[in-house]
Parts: C-alpha cells; sequence; structure tokens
C-alpha cells in the first residue's frame, strides 16, 4: 500500500465487524474516495476484519489503483473508577498468538454480558435473543449499539438514543456491566503485540480535570504513548 502521509489520515475506525457502517473492504473503497493517505481499522475487541481489509487493498493495488496504508489497530473496552474508557492500540502486530488467545477471552467475556442482558429484556416483554442479534448483525461483534438498533427497527423506542436513556446506558434497568480488563492492562496487551497505545476520546468519560490527570498518569506509568486530540464530537469548549 502506498504511503501519502502527506494527506488526510483517519487513526480511529470501525466496520461492520463491530458497530461500524461499511465493511471492511468497503471502508478500504470509502478511503480511496476520500483520498485518504492511511486510516487505521480499530475495531471494538476485535481484529478480525483486518485480513479482509489488507486482502481487498492488496487486490486494488494489483489493479493499479492508489490505496492508502492501513494501519493495523483495535479499540479495547476497559473500566476505570466504573466508567467505560477506551484504548486504542495502532500498529498491531495482531497475528500474535498470545495477542489473539486474550482476545478470545475479551470476546467469550462480551458474550456472556449479552446473554444476561438478553434474558433481562425478554423478561421484561421484549422479544429479543443474543441468536436473533447475530442473525440481525452478522458477523459482528455485539455491542450496545447493536441493541440499541434491534429495539429501534423492531418498534421497541423511537430512536437509538431512547434505548440507550431508557433501557440500556450505564444504570439503566437492563445494563449488565461485562468483567473488563483495567486500563493498564489493556495498554499492556497492545505493547506485547508491538502496538501503540493510545488514550481514546478522553472527553466522553467525563472526568474532572484532576480525575483526567490521574487517569493519564497512570496510563502513562503502563506505557500510554498518545492521547486522542480530535474527535468528530469534541467542541472548542473542550480544550484542556
Amino acid at each position: 500500500m502506498t504511503q501519502h502521509w502527506n494527506r488526510p489520515i483517519d487513526l480511529h475506525v470501525h466496520s461492520t465487524c463491530s458497530d461500524g457502517t461499511y465493511t471492511p473492504s468497503q471502508l478500504v473503497d470509502h478511503a480511496c474516495a476520500l483520498h485518504l493517505g492511511a486510516f487505521a481499522l480499530t475495531d471494538h475487541d476485535s481484529v478480525a476484519g483486518l485480513d479482509e481489509a489488507f486482502a481487498y487493498a492488496r487486490k486494488l493495488e494489483r489493479e493499479g489503483r492508489d490505496v492508502p496504508q492501513i494501519v493495523p489497530g483495535i479499540e479495547l473496552s476497559t473500566e476505570y473508577r466504573g466508567k467505560d474508557v477506551h484504548i486504542v492500540g495502532l500498529f498491531l502486530n495482531y497475528h500474535k498468538k498470545d495477542f489473539q488467545n486474550k482476545l478470545q477471552g475479551f470476546l467469550d467475556s462480551r458474550i456472556q454480558r449479552n446473554l444476561k442482558m438478553c434474558a433481562l429484556l425478554r423478561e421484561a416483554g421484549f422479544d429479543i435473543t443474543y441468536e436473533k442479534l447475530t442473525l440481525s448483525f452478522p458477523g459482528r461483534v455485539i455491542t450496545r449499539a447493536h441493541y440499541a438498533r434491534y429495539l429501534y427497527e423492531h418498534g421497541y423506542v423511537g430512536s437509538t438514543n431512547e434505548a440507550f436513556e431508557r433501557y440500556i446506558g450505564d444504570g439503566c434497568p437492563y445494563f449488565v456491566p461485562r468483567k473488563k480488563i483495567t486500563p493498564a492492562q489493556a495498554i499492556r496487551l497492545i505493547l506485547e503485540a508491538d502496538g501503540i497505545p493510545i488514550l481514546a476520546h478522553p472527553i466522553l468519560y467525563h472526568l474532572s480535570d484532576k480525575e483526567l490527570d490521574a487517569l493519564t498518569a497512570q496510563c502513562k506509568a503502563a506505557g500510554l504513548v498518545g492521547i486522542e486530540a480530535i474527535y468528530p464530537t469534541y467542541l472548542p469548549s473542550n480544550e484542556r
């Protein structure tokens, strides 16, 4: 793949392997259409789309297409003081066996959480099972975003935001937390896979300045390399 680092890049992109809109191959096409210099595929707790993205990009190159650099990545879900905190890993050696084994443990934990959430929703009268979710969103790591879309598409809520606010958001009746690793553990895992750990969208965690300073200090001590400073929902007032 051609390196064009003088062009715009996007180092935080999701595919349909988690909660994205495009398949990995479609993301490559989309990046080409946008004339990106590079993009990182960073699906939630999954590297399942990377081989497809690289294979499709190589196919386009053989056809003489100018293809952006693809950065192999992931976005790991962690917990810090009761809040979801995400750590992005870039330039991963994602085929490492130990990394793959530990990642499967995260996916198994997510599946157990999803089974419990579906059971609670069924008890409340919702026609939902984990099997129906996976049929509705084949090949994806099921996240709460998929629950929201399922509830919206089946007429239970008027919007995906309503699904989070009433049913599946943090502290809501049908939310089930899952066992998560700490940010420091995620950072070490990324480093073990030869990757670069980045603290994702820190403003979204709604931490005080003191709390955010403490989080970043802990992450830095564990080996954090960077902080995501640009995100679509950020406002100029978020600057710190």
